[in-house]
């Protein structure tokens, strides 16, 4: 645990020497870290910054949430249904390669502008990722328990919510926490090609103005947003894992 808790610090204590000693080397266009650090103090004291916060964590989570939503039933049709499977198996990996930018250009001609296209663009962008951790999950629950529990007269329903998807928890939880972090790059590159009122709008003025030091401290307000999410889903899903243990054993 120690080593959990202090790797990362003498990590990030590293990164800003050199980001210091770099920035101090005469680059013009990287600022300095108390630059930013006093950008970034100015910014969090201003009531009107987190409003732009609270749009782009709105889009974002509302977008994981929409893309949770419609991943898990899809993984459960796959896993249950051979049909499913075979139709849906061969477009997986292309959805992959399309990227978000792309994406934008499409939502705004067919839905507008709006916080619910960049919603959209979210739940697109997690969907994949949580489909398919949700299916290798399910696919890798122990058939044996799963036997165990149709010998015992359990129900398809009673055995999918009371075995499976308990079981394949872990797993699901990986492809969400995944997925929370790229909705947030999700709703930066919406807001950016599309227009909006959070973060990735500031991004844009910053970046039209030249403004490194804003830049840089709303891209630390993003990481540290991303990483906390993050960092809440990964201990759910390391609790889920304990739990499972301790009901196999």
């Amino acid at each position: 645990m120690k080593r959990q808790m202090l790797a990362p610090v003498l990590l990030g204590v590293l990164l800003i020497l050199g980001w210091g000693l770099s920035a101090g080397a005469g680059s013009v266009l990287l600022p300095t870290p108390t630059s930013v650090a006093a950008r970034l103090a100015a910014d969090l004291a201003d009531p009107t910054y987190w409003s732009y916060l609270g749009v782009t964590l709105a889009e974002a989570f509302g977008g994981a949430l929409l893309g949770t939503a419609v991943a898990l039933p899809l993984a459960v049709l796959v896993h249950r249904s051979g049909w499913v499977a075979a139709a849906v198996n061969p477009f997986l990996g292309a959805t992959q390669a399309i990227p978000a930018i792309a994406l934008a250009p499409l939502l705004v001609l067919w839905l507008g502008y709006g916080l619910g296209s960049v919603i959209i663009l979210c739940g697109l962008i997690v969907f994949f990722p949580i489909l398919i951790s949700a299916v290798v999950g399910l696919r890798h629950v122990d058939a044996d328990v799963v036997d165990a529990g149709r010998i015992d007269g359990a129900s398809s329903i009673a055995l999918l919510l009371h075995v499976e998807l308990p079981m394949a928890l872990p797993s699901i939880l990986g492809g969400v926490r995944n997925g929370v972090t790229l909705a947030v790059t999700g709703a930066i590159v919406g807001e950016m090609v599309m227009g909006g009122s959070g973060l990735g709008t500031v991004l844009t003025i910053q970046r039209e103005s030249v403004d490194t030091a804003g830049m840089v401290a709303t891209i630390i307000v993003l990481c540290v947003t991303a990483s906390a999410a993050y960092a809440a889903i990964h201990l759910w899903e390391r609790r889920s894992r304990i739990i499972d243990s301790l009901q196999r054993s």
